[in-house]
């Protein structure tokens, strides 16, 4: 398994090549309808792209050790062939959707992954805009490694599919051909899934496949131009802040409940949730509808400003 390649080193000179290319593209062809670059939110981009290289190797201690130790404890094994590599490929991906989407719907989840929303524009610098958190991810492919697959092939996916959706962070590209457009993830699809407006809020979740959102009706197509940011958008380029903002406000809005009910409710409901009296206690759904009224990042409206 050592023999494995690091896809996402190799890909470095490609993300810093495309990243250069778009830039000239956007200053020499620019477009009054899209978001474009600014430096700040570039550079807070960055920032938090290197954060997550550092923060993700501590929390890879924690993912190798769970995931050794189930590894040897199932008498399964899944060979790593021609032909179940892709099918291992495939299996990633849809875990990797439902990750996605439990990270969107469950608050503390959210918490961790709203860092890759926070920002109001939408180019290849986004996809580096990673969460610094990512102790909750890792739980979500325990099956895989549970029915033999490699913990160290399992990274390989994991790579392979974080790779993939570098270039879907794009306003560069409009449509792709229809087929791929049904298949897999494209720029389209995705600035949806980064759009703020209330139809495209929590719609497709796929990585590389976009098949997972049709099968579980997550899927939206790209019709109104979006809007990129938080529905409550952050005031601020500070990646510290940037990080932390959702996980501050949770603890405020435990702090000042009045009941445990009320305090699990802001960690386990869906962002934006508030108790009512008499209530019954929160259940987290995954089923969601398409909804006008919008979903906020926090409760703490100190932390956030009217935008998008």
């Amino acid at each position: 398994m050592s023999t494995l390649p690091d896809v996402v080193t190799w890909s470095i000179p490609a993300f810093v090549l495309l990243t250069v290319i778009e830039i000239i593209l956007v200053r020499r062809h620019p477009d009054d309808e899209d978001a474009g670059y600014e430096a700040k939110d570039a550079a807070t981009s960055v920032s938090m792209g290197l954060g997550s290289l550092f923060f993700g190797f501590l929390w890879k201690f924690q993912d190798v050790a769970i995931y050794s130790v189930v590894y040897e404890l199932t008498p399964l094994r899944v060979p790593l062939l021609w032909w179940t590599l892709p099918l291992m490929l495939i299996a990633q991906d849809f875990f990797s959707y439902w990750s996605h989407r439990s990270h969107h719907v469950i608050r503390i989840l959210w918490a961790c992954h709203v860092v890759h929303h926070s920002s109001r524009k939408f180019n290849l610098t986004t996809s580096l805009r990673q969460p610094w958190m990512t102790f909750t991810v890792g739980f979500f492919f325990l099956p895989m490694v549970a029915v033999g697959v490699h913990p160290a092939v399992l990274a390989f996916c994991n790579s392979l599919n974080l790779v993939y959706q570098f270039w879907v962070h794009t306003e560069r590209v409009d449509k792709m051909p229809r087929w791929f457009e049904f298949v897999f993830n494209t720029p389209s699809h995705h600035r949806v899934h980064h759009a703020s407006q209330g139809g495209y809020l929590d719609r497709n979740y796929g990585g590389v496949l976009i098949v997972w959102d049709r099968l579980f009706a997550t899927f939206v197509p790209e019709g109104e131009r979006p809007v990129y940011g938080l529905t409550k958008n952050i005031r601020t380029y500070n990646p510290l802040k940037v990080a932390s903002h959702e996980y501050l406000a949770i603890a405020k809005d435990m702090k000042a409940a009045a009941s445990w009910r009320a305090r699990m409710g802001h960690m386990f409901h869906e962002p934006g949730w508030r108790p009512q009296e008499g209530a019954p206690a929160p259940v987290v759904s995954l089923i969601k509808e398409p909804s006008g009224q919008g979903r906020y990042p926090s409760g703490s409206e100190a932390m956030s400003s009217s935008g998008a």
